[in-house]
This record gives C-alpha cells, sequence and structure tokens, in this order.
C-alpha cells in the first residue's frame, strides 16, 4: 500500500512538472489592435501650410525728397480714398557749410551788395540824366510855339527825353536783378539751425492720401525723418479681398489643377473654410527646407469662399488641396501596411492566428489606402504590426 502511494505521489511529481514545462514553453498569444477592412469613400489631398494676403496691396512711398512729418496712422485704421492724409512732406532744411564754402558764400553775398549800391548809383545817374531831358524838352516846346526852333529840333529833345526814361527804368530792373542775386547769396549761407523746420503750423510742399478705401496693413515709416523719392511710408489694402499663397513641391503642383476644391483649416476659427484653387503659377523658385535641403517650390493661389472678420493679411492657414476622390473605395488603415519582399502586405486575423497577405494598393493618403486586391472587405486586419509577429502567430484583440 505504501508502495502505491509513494508511486502516485511520485507520478503527480512528474505530471506538475511537465505541466509547468508546457507552460512556459508554450506559444503565447500576441497582444495586437485590430480594424475592420470597409467600403467607402477616399479623399486624396496634398496637406501644406499656406499664408493669407491682400490681393491688391497699395505701397504708398514719398514722390520727392523732404522731411517727412511723423505719421500718426495705426494698423488696421480705415481710410478713405483721396480724403484721408497718410503723410506730409515738407521741404528739407540746408545742408551744413564748411568752412570754404562759407567764406565763397560771404564772398558772393557781398559782391551781391556791392552790385546792388553801384545799380543805385546807376539809377541816380540815370535820374538826373532825365530831369535834364525833362527841363530841355520843356525849354524846346516853349520855343517851338514861338517857332524859336525847328520841328525836327523838338523831336530829338523830346527822343531824348524817351531815352533817358528807357535808362531809369533799366537802372530800376538792374537793382532788383542785384537784390535778388543778394537774397540769393543770403539764403544759400543759411545753416539747419537757423530756419524752421518742418512742424504742423508750417504749410507742408506735399499731402499724400490714401489711393483706396480701406485700412491700413503696416506703417513703413513711423518716425519723422528725412525721405528720398521712392521710400516707402505706408501699406493699405483691403482685408476683405483676400487670397491664399500655398507653395507646394514642383512635383505635387504638377498634380494640381485650377478649379481644385481646397479646405482651409488651423486658421484659429471653429469651423473649416472651402476654398477653389485659381491658379498655379508657371515658375517655380528655390527654396531651403527646414534640412537644409533645396527644393524647387511653386506658389499656387487660393480663393477663400468666405473672407471670417477675424482673419487677415499675412495669417497662417492649413490647405488641403483635393486631387483625388472616389465614394466606392475598398479602404485599408494605413497604420496596417507594411513592405514585405518588396510588395505592400498586412496581417489577417484568421482563426486567432496572423495571416500575411500581399495586397495591391492604390491611391492613399495619411490615414487610409485603397486595395485594389488582397483582401476582402470585413477582413479584420493588424494594425502597427511589430517585429514579433510572423505568418501563423497565434494573436489575440487588445481590449478596448
Amino acid at each position: 500500500m505504501r508502495v502505491w502511494i509513494k508511486r502516485i505521489v511520485l507520478l503527480v511529481i512528474v505530471a506538475a512538472i511537465g505541466a509547468g514545462f508546457y507552460l512556459a514553453l508554450r506559444e503565447r498569444p500576441v497582444a495586437v489592435d485590430t480594424a475592420i477592412v470597409t467600403s467607402g469613400s477616399l479623399q486624396v489631398t496634398i496637406d501644406e501650410e499656406g499664408v493669407t494676403r491682400v490681393k491688391d496691396v497699395y505701397t504708398v512711398s514719398s514722390p520727392i525728397a523732404g522731411h517727412l512729418a511723423r505719421t500718426t496712422l495705426d494698423e488696421g485704421e480705415a481710410v478713405k480714398a483721396h480724403e484721408t492724409i497718410i503723410a506730409s512732406i515738407h521741404p528739407l532744411d540746408p545742408p551744413f557749410l564748411d568752412e570754404r564754402t562759407r567764406a565763397e558764400l560771404m564772398a558772393a553775398a557781398e559782391a551781391a551788395r556791392s552790385a546792388v549800391a553801384l545799380a543805385k548809383v546807376e539809377q541816380q545817374r540815370a535820374q538826373t540824366a532825365l530831369d535834364l531831358a525833362k527841363s530841355n524838352y520843356e525849354r524846346a516846346e516853349k520855343l517851338a510855339k514861338t517857332k524859336t526852333i525847328s520841328i525836327s529840333q523838338l523831336e530829338h529833345s523830346y527822343s531824348e527825353l524817351e531815352l533817358k526814361k528807357a535808362q531809369v527804368a533799366s537802372t530800376e530792373a538792374t537793382i532788383n536783378l542785384r537784390k535778388a542775386e543778394l537774397a540769393s547769396a543770403e539764403a544759400r549761407l543759411q545753416q539747419p539751425g537757423n530756419v524752421r523746420t518742418a512742424n504742423p503750423d508750417y504749410d507742408c510742399c506735399v499731402n499724400i492720401t490714401a489711393p483706396i478705401d480701406g485700412v491700413v496693413l503696416k506703417v513703413l515709416a513711423r518716425s519723422e525723418q528725412a525721405v528720398s523719392p521712392g521710400t516707402k511710408i505706408a501699406e493699405i489694402g483691403d482685408p476683405r479681398n483676400l487670397e491664399i499663397i500655398v507653395d507646394l513641391l514642383s512635383s505635387d503642383a504638377a498634380r494640381i489643377k485650377p478649379g481644385a476644391t481646397v479646405a482651409i483649416t488651423d486658421w484659429g476659427g471653429e469651423t473649416d473654410l472651402e476654398g477653389t484653387v485659381r491658379r498655379v503659377e508657371p515658375a517655380a523658385f528655390t527654396k531651403i527646407s527646414s534640412l537644409g535641403i533645396e527644393e524647387q517650390r511653386v506658389n499656387v493661389v487660393i480663393d477663400p469662399a468666405s473672407v471670417p472678420e477675424n482673419l487677415g493679411h499675412g495669417f497662417r492657414v492649413l490647405a488641403r488641396l483635393e486631387i483625388w476622390q472616389r465614394d466606392d473605395v475598398l479602404k485599408v488603415p494605413i497604420a496596417a501596411l507594411f513592405r514585405s519582399g518588396g510588395r505592400w502586405s498586412v496581417f489577417v486575423i484568421d482563426g486567432g492566428q496572423a495571416a500575411l497577405r500581399h495586397i495591391d494598393v492604390g491611391r492613399m493618403n495619411s490615414t487610409e489606402a485603397q486595395v485594389l486586391d488582397g483582401i476582402d472587405g470585413d477582413d479584420t486586419v493588424i494594425l502597427y504590426p511589430s517585429d514579433l509577429l510572423d505568418d501563423g502567430s497565434l494573436v489575440e484583440e487588445r481590449p478596448g
């Protein structure tokens, strides 16, 4: 009896050891995430950041050289065409004079004063001659009445009087000329501190008004300063007349056609905006990517269907440009795809095991891919397959 008890105990111990080895060495199922292959609508888009801009931006610049008064307008202020003054330009102050130039101008001014004095002397001499000619004419006129002198002598006396009058007028004109030369020489002697600079009480030479009805987008020259012709002062536009510029890789831009539908997201509002591609620019430009790679980019111009009030000039948006769309497509999540033997593949759950299936893939977007052949609808595929999986591996769905 005791022998049988020992045998039974020994068998139990052996069975327990065998069960332990079995449990330790048996294949355990891998917990996986799954998804169902379904049919539905598939849309392929190109997603890229873009920037809003006013279609017609007017840059107000200085037409002349002068002294710009301080710009009082701020960004966002409304302006009316040909009424709102954008900037006022006053004459420039005279430049500083070096010693040589100042000495030359002082000499010129002194010469002008002497010329004025000389012209006044000439005027006095001409006036004296005029008085004498006038007296001679009056005397000859009396003698001609008594026929003491001939008519020709009287005419000669009259012509002499007229000649002296002309000489007096000439000397007066010469005096005015010399005074103008003196004023010019004295004006050239002015230094910046001796004349009044631009101020609101002084009549300015040029008032620049707004070219259109709109708002001030940017003030480029706010402080009082000297400006040259063409100096930019402000930018004006209508923020309700917006367009969106998206620069795409040239290979992507070749797939975009005018009239394509665009969804505008991440602009700051609660709802997405709709838009339409108006133009794909014909020329590309080189741009350095964040990785330091030279890329050929092409600008695509988009017209939004509506412009919210809180969307303005220079805002960042995300544009999703549609390049392909179908309604009844067999599709699989991108997370289930991987490459095996140079082909796209997925793991399908079949009887609690992972079955490797090679599939043909058509169009794909950032989340889903079109399945052309290899699996059927309602198949369950494994998402994010790891290196632990192989064809025939035991699997179980992860809860949730």
